[in-house]
């Protein structure tokens, strides 16, 4: 049976440890400014902006991060602060100041669907990959349009500056390794670009 498709970002599940995600996250501020719309499920980094930051200085504010190599993923979107000038909301529109619930655990696993791109093989665990935007992000569901690249652009390999490191993939019935797999993976450029993971090929 074919995996399931759709995008979802990514998606806390576990910490690395085996405990239990507790759901903590660190309130995160949204500048007007800011011309991207932001999703439940998507990757983002400090801003470098001056002229976004939280005018409180209390919290910090938040971009979205392309997921690409070397570029930084400080953490990930939960959820948003209600807008109370819009409280049907279930993202962040474009130009709107808000308030975003970001997990910055390190230590988290997250689950991520694989793109399509390409023919996967058990060497992938152990490995780095990227992400890919297939959408903009989904207005309806209020979810990410960001996948796991499985090929399309960049396959994962060992490369160490790559965004994700992959564990494996997900243990369940629905889900077999190939084309559009959903991968349990950790933040490998959390804090660094030239990322935490080395990224092992079985020989």
């Amino acid at each position: 049976m074919a995996n399931k498709t759709g995008a979802f970002g990514l998606r806390p599940v576990r910490r690395f440890d085996g405990t239990n995600y507790n759901g903590n996250t660190v309130k995160c501020y949204i500048s007007a400014s800011y011309a991207t719309a932001l999703y439940v499920g998507d990757p983002v980094l400090l801003s470098p902006t001056a002229a976004e930051k939280d005018p409180t200085g209390k919290h910090p504010t938040i971009n979205k991060s392309a997921g690409t190599a070397g570029t930084i993923v400080r953490g990930v979107i939960v959820s948003f602060e209600p807008d109370p000038d819009g409280l049907e909301k279930i993202y962040s529109p474009a130009s709107t100041a808000g308030y975003a619930n970001v997990c910055m655990d390190p230590e988290v696993v997250f689950e991520i669907r694989g793109d399509g791109g390409g023919t996967l093989t058990s060497v992938v665990p152990g490995q780095n990959a990227v992400m890919i935007a297939t959408t903009a992000g989904d207005t309806t569901t209020g979810l990410s349009g960001m996948n796991l690249d499985e090929g399309t652009t960049t396959a994962p390999n060992t490369t160490q500056n790559f965004t994700l490191h992959i564990l494996n993939i997900k243990n369940s019935d629905d889900n077999a390794l190939g084309d559009d797999a959903v991968y349990e993976v950790l933040l490998n450029t959390a804090k660094l670009a030239a990322g935490s993971y080395l990224g092992i090929t079985a020989s």
